[in-house]
């Protein structure tokens, strides 16, 4: 049965303008209780309404910035930056190599809550000086947060609200982390294809591993680190939503993209797997790619190599 994330139901925006649109508690606590989540819909019946049912924005607001706030203590000690670099840099290193543009290079954070990740890079200035840093968010308080967090840290680099797909500036490389899952069915396909459609070289997107053991891990370390009951409840219906190696590379095939995975599930230990990520490039960036990780380009794989493994 499928699951939903309580934090995906409690706020809804227009898709083209980005503008807020109400929700009404009653709604959200139906489709709980229809995928058999009562206990979601018990968190979501204490959050406050007004007399018409509809939840109160700025609660909503306070508890997602809170509960992005932890996630961010998880991310630090996940070492989310520092794994992210590890493919990154090389990616970016191929980027350079080939020409294929002279700087500044737009990295783009699809999804980027509170910006921990742009902020991380900004401040560790560990992709360097040429690589312009963008988060894009399409919940305005988060996008907000992030971006009084950027200034009070005096950091270089900006937070947009809005659609990742629909700036203006064209990005070098999109990424993204724990994004992946929320996107079910056609969406996910559509996800991708829009960045292939884009100028973008290249796409770098961090997901939880769909292991068996996921879940369990997810509880823990939730249980553990979370103190709100909606991160709990989230942090491990999000692992239960992990897409496989397969769906993913099947969904990154995009018409000009060359889908690759680093560190693919059957290769991995899954007692120390929790995200990794799905790489896109141009094709003639592959070989470039791969020259760059050295030794690590062992764990790059294609869909052919789970296709022989699968056999």
């Amino acid at each position: 049965m499928h699951q939903f994330e309580i934090s995906d139901l409690i706020t809804v925006v227009e898709p083209g303008s980005g503008r807020r649109l109400p929700v009404r508690r009653a709604e959200v606590i139906e489709r709980l209780l229809e995928s058999g989540d009562e206990r979601g819909a018990r968190i979501v019946a204490a959050l406050p309404a007004d007399e018409d049912g509809v939840l109160d924005p700025h609660a909503v607001d306070r508890l997602l910035i809170g509960v992005h706030t932890e996630l961010q203590r998880l991310s630090e000690e996940l070492r989310i930056g520092e794994r992210l670099v590890h493919v990154l840099g090389p990616l970016l290193t191929a980027i350079r190599s080939v020409g294929a543009r002279s700087g500044p290079y737009r990295l783009v954070d699809v999804g980027c809550g509170l910006g921990y990740l742009v902020r991380w890079l900004a401040a560790t200035n560990a992709l360097g000086a040429d690589v312009e840093l963008v988060g894009v968010d399409l919940d305005a308080s988060l996008v907000g947060e992030a971006d009084r967090l950027a200034r009070a840290e005096g950091l270089d680099c900006r937070f947009v609200h809005g659609n990742a797909f629909a700036m203006p500036e064209a990005a070098t490389v999109y990424v993204s982390t724990g994004v992946l899952h929320h996107f079910r069915g056609p969406a996910l396909a559509e996800f991708f294809q829009a960045q292939a459609a884009s100028p973008a070289q290249a796409f770098c997107h961090f997901d939880i591993a769909a292991t068996g053991l996921a879940p369990i891990g997810a509880w823990v370390f939730h249980r553990a680190r979370m103190r709100h009951p909606l991160g709990r409840h989230d942090g491990v219906v999000s692992a239960r939503r992990a897409h496989s190696d397969e769906t993913l590379l099947r969904a990154a095939a995009a018409p000009g993209i060359r889908p690759l995975l680093y560190e693919p599930r059957g290769t991995a230990n899954p007692f120390g797997t929790t995200l990794r990520p799905v790489i896109g490039v141009r094709p003639h960036l592959e070989a470039p790619l791969r020259l760059a990780l050295g030794r690590a380009a062992r764990r790059l794989v294609g869909p052919e190599h789970l296709a022989e493994a699968a056999r």
